[in-house]
């Protein structure tokens, strides 16, 4: 007669639905506390047992996380008689043939590990801890022989944060509806047809967790505010390693430019002298960015060009001449002449023949060498966005710049050197406002001037 084994799990509302789902792609997560580890190895345990011989993987970013996490809660959790635990292999087998492995990766460096792996159940806790190019390499290995009428998932775990977070907040917050079976569809030139895939996000907080503590909640709220939105209350736009925290984005006050550094557009008067800051690209996204400095100093950003495919931090690949073509005819249209442009200095590089620079100018498009101290120009920016008395920065950009919208508040530190900038991040908007305000440079004692309204004044009613 057969044994009865009893799993030791109810699951929480919203871990449920994570069970329930039949997503292609599924993110499970936003803030602290909501059982996301448990959630992922329940799920692998569950599909592997359902579908014998079949293999789930489960990723961390580093051993000890891993080691820390998803196989600590996989010995908490899957009970002895259902298969061994190899502690030389991190592989939990099952009775039935199925294989959890528990793995780890880095980065790009360590995807070539699982070349020839056949992942059957993809998992990744806390998605936004790596790069989207080990998302991408890791989704290649999702495959199934007919044979075993299964199809294919990925199951994924995050908290904001993180130096994917740009990438994940993209795919999975901003370009869908929470809860709602999104579908997207993609052509394949090869079988000469569409699909469609089918991806979801399931946001999930640690008042969820019924086995979470009071004191685990009341030490989320005693947080700052902004660290406390990412871990309390999920919230994508505040999260913990976030650099630039002073960054406000606030609609409801574009029209006056009190407390908020994004506004509305205005028709930028003409003795203002305008310059353009650039940072090349080509596999990695370039970026030229339009700026107007008024009287007092202020910069206004008010257009960017950026080559992006519309996947994240992936370059549209076209050539230097191509790019100033292109600077050239969009300066053409708006009848802007006298510009100054500013670029990262290793555009003048000529050791390997005709620089970049050269190839600009040809096209009638010139730059001067930009400043690239990082970390002088980091302070710039952070200068640049404080708030004087009256709630007016030194620093605005137009609400039609949405790739800086996008990147530059999902800036992280670096782990390596904490002072910097994260540069796995989709970083190039920035580099190319660092040589801006680099070449515009103000103190750390601020003046407070009067914002004299004039007739042309972006702030004015």
């Amino acid at each position: 007669m057969a044994k009865t084994i009893t799993l030791d799990y109810t699951p929480t509302p919203k871990q449920a639905l994570f069970h329930k789902s039949n997503a292609d792609e599924l993110l499970y997560g936003g803030a602290a506390g909501g059982g996301k580890s448990k959630a992922c190895v329940m799920e692998a345990l569950i599909l592997c047992l359902e579908h014998p011989k079949t293999h789930a993987y489960l990723f961390r970013r580093s051993y000890p996380e891993l080691r820390d996490t998803l196989i600590a809660e996989a010995l908490r959790s899957i009970p002895s008689a259902l298969g061994k635990f190899s502690g030389a292999k991190y592989d939990f087998t099952l009775k039935n043939g199925s294989v959890l492995h528990f793995r780890y990766c880095g980065g790009m460096t360590d995807v070539t590990r699982y070349q020839g792996v056949e992942i059957h159940w993809l998992f990744i806790d806390e998605l936004t801890h790596f790069e989207k190019g080990v998302y991408d390499y890791l989704k290649t290995r999702l495959r199934a022989p007919n044979t075993l009428g299964i199809k294919p998932r990925v199951r994924c775990t995050s908290n904001p944060g993180g130096v994917g977070h740009g990438w994940v907040k993209a795919y999975f917050i901003d370009s869908i509806e929470p809860f709602v079976l999104n579908k997207r569809t993609v052509f394949s030139p090869l079988l000469g047809r569409v699909d469609t895939k089918t991806v979801q996000y399931i946001p999930a907080y640690a008042t969820d967790n019924p086995h979470i503590s009071d004191d685990y909640i009341f030490e989320l709220e005693q947080k700052p505010e902004k660290l406390r939105k990412a871990l309390l209350l999920g919230n994508w736009d505040a999260f913990e390693g976030q650099v630039f925290t002073e960054w406000t984005d606030d609609p409801q006050k574009y029209s006056t430019g009190k407390y908020t550094h994004v506004i509305t557009p205005f028709d930028i008067p003409k003795s203002w002298q305008r310059y353009r800051s650039f940072d090349f690209g080509f596999s990695k996204p370039f970026s030229v960015g339009w700026w107007a400095a008024d009287n007092d100093g202020r910069l206004y950003r008010y257009r960017e060009y950026y080559g992006c495919t519309g996947t994240p931090n992936e370059g549209i690949k076209i050539s230097p001449r191509e790019i100033a073509q292109n600077i050239a005819a969009i300066e053409r249209q708006h009848g802007e002449s006298n510009v100054i442009g500013i670029a990262d200095p290793s555009i003048f590089e000529e050791s390997r023949g005709e620089s970049i620079a050269m190839q600009m100018e040809a096209e009638g498009v010139y730059f001067t060498k930009g400043d690239n101290t990082r970390l002088a120009g980091k302070m710039q920016v952070h200068l640049r966005l404080r708030f004087d008395e009256d709630g007016i920065p030194m620093m605005y950009v137009f609400n039609n710049c949405k790739h800086f919208l996008r990147t530059m508040p999902n800036l992280v530190y670096s782990a390596k050197n904490p002072e910097d900038i994260n540069t796995d991040c989709e970083d190039h908007i920035y580099d190319e406002t660092r040589y801006m305000l680099m070449d515009h440079p103000i103190s750390r004692e601020r003046k407070k001037v009067d914002y004299v309204i004039k007739e042309y004044d972006p702030l004015a009613d």
